[in-house]
């Protein structure tokens, strides 16, 4: 299709590069100056001249409004009334062109979905043995990394799928049986993430997603702060929150893109993601002209049980193969959702990997008055050992510890241990993290019995079982 304006050296002169040149360049452009004889003209396919057709009557089309606005210069020339401008006339005739080639595009790529042009099967050919059948009829196949439908497809993957659409294009012009098949990605925890937040926001703000004021001024806080000169660059944005831009929340995401209130909670349900996204993915690769046999496309998981087997099959066999095995190792857990969330599974927390602390048991020796006070009103407390926790990244600096230091204004717990005649003093954010490493009587269950402010903790004398004061050192308060 581009070829048509190239042959042409009149439609591109450096002398002027107005409107008027281009004009002047429709006026001059002539479809069947391509065509030197009528032998040539009979040797045209049916969609040669219907290709030849529809660049004629784009001619006329752009000539006509062409001698429409030459009328008014000339009027205005003459010292006479302007005559009103037609605004969509004149937005026709400049996109006279594109709209040209945006039509034979259509139009051809609506032959090649009605002819199953990409569409490839195996050859049947009883003339050659199966064992060269592939040497007759060579083959070609494609994959790009399946999309994630969580969204619109994006310039990114227009760019990365081009290579694999031009690979399939070369190798279909050097005769093989070019095979572009396609997937969407929908496992793993961003669509539900997604759909669950969807949730929680019709439950917080209702169907038509109003935002009490108070929580309007929340979204100030994602700016990204001014780097000083001369220091380094600090954001207080997320990965996630730069990919958002200014919103909040998922609604307002959505919003963005054109969606009404009732079509955003029907995004509540995952399923929905499923059946909105995949379609708009199709269209727009159709758009591109890929040339992707649409019969072979599929989302992942259940959905598509066939592919399902597969996965299933290949870890199967796996694990038959003693490649992997069932276990545990630490990683970043979802205990809403009772599995590891990856990196892009969360809704916050992006880039955040696991820290590995060691922790120093510290039983005590004697409470502090008020700490007495405290523990002594604690019935289950009674006959067992009670240690203060203390979690280091520098464990080979205990053999020097001279004190412990505790937040003053913290409150601690008292929380049951894996060890049923042992109790550590901790906070909740740490007795919930340890649940889940086997020190809590049942995994993902925290057992507290009671609760202690880091005040009255001062005074306290522990055991500290590294350093070099055996008698014990002494709980302090920290600066808060």
């Amino acid at each position: 299709m581009s070829d048509c304006a190239a042959m042409n050296p009149d439609t591109d002169t450096d002398e002027d590069d107005g409107d008027e040149s281009d004009v002047q360049a429709i006026d001059e452009f002539d479809p069947a100056s391509f065509i030197t004889s009528e032998d040539q003209l009979d040797q045209l396919t049916p969609q040669g001249r219907q290709v030849l057709e529809h660049l004629e009557s784009v001619i006329v089309t752009a000539d006509t409004s062409h001698e429409r606005f030459a009328d008014a210069e000339d009027a205005e020339q003459d010292n006479a009334k302007p005559a009103a401008v037609d605004l969509a006339a004149e937005e026709s005739r400049k996109t006279a062109k594109r709209d040209a080639l945006m039509a034979i595009e259509k139009q051809w790529q609506g032959d090649w979905e009605h002819r199953g042009v990409f569409e490839v099967d195996m050859p049947s050919d009883d003339s050659v043995a199966p064992e060269d059948l592939h040497d007759k009829h060579p083959k070609w196949m494609g994959t790009f990394p399946f999309p994630y439908m969580n969204g619109v497809l994006h310039l990114g993957h227009a760019f990365s799928v081009s290579k694999i659409e031009f690979a399939a294009g070369w190798e279909r012009l050097q005769g093989k049986r070019a095979l572009f098949p396609f997937g969407f990605h929908v496992t793993g925890m961003p669509i539900k993430a997604a759909a669950d937040k969807i949730a929680r926001e019709l439950e917080m703000f209702g169907p038509e997603f109003v935002v009490p004021e108070e929580l309007e001024t929340q979204l100030s806080e994602l700016s990204v702060d001014a780097p000083k000169a001369g220091g380094t660059f600090r954001g207080k944005k997320t990965k996630v929150a730069a990919k958002t831009g200014n919103k909040k929340y998922q609604f307002q995401i959505m919003q963005d893109q054109g969606m009404s209130n009732a079509e955003i909670a029907k995004f509540a349900h995952a399923e929905h993601w499923l059946e909105h996204y995949p379609p708009i993915a199709i269209s727009d690769l159709k758009a591109m002209g890929c040339k992707i046999d649409w019969r072979r496309a599929f989302l992942t998981t259940d959905h598509n049980p066939y592919y399902d087997s597969f996965a299933q099959w290949q870890f199967n066999r796996l694990r038959e193969m003693d490649k992997i095995k069932f276990g545990k190792r630490y990683t970043i857990w979802s205990a809403k959702d009772g599995q590891p969330c990856m990196d892009h599974d969360r809704q916050s927390g992006e880039g955040v990997g696991a820290q590995e602390y060691t922790c120093i048991k510290m039983q005590v020796l004697n409470w502090s008055e008020a700490a007495q006070a405290v523990a002594g009103s604690i019935p289950e407390l009674k006959g067992k050992k009670v240690f203060m926790v203390a979690a280091t990244l520098r464990p080979e600096t205990m053999y020097g510890q001279t004190n412990c230091f505790v937040g003053t204004k913290l409150t601690y717990g008292f929380f049951q241990s894996s060890k049923m005649d042992e109790v550590y003093v901790i906070t909740e954010r740490a007795a919930r993290s340890m649940a889940f490493q086997g020190l809590s009587p049942a995994d993902g269950q925290v057992v507290q019995l009671g609760t202690i402010s880091g005040q009255d903790i001062v005074g306290t004398k522990v055991n500290a079982p590294l350093s070099h004061y055996t008698d014990g050192v002494f709980m302090l308060p920290m600066d808060n």
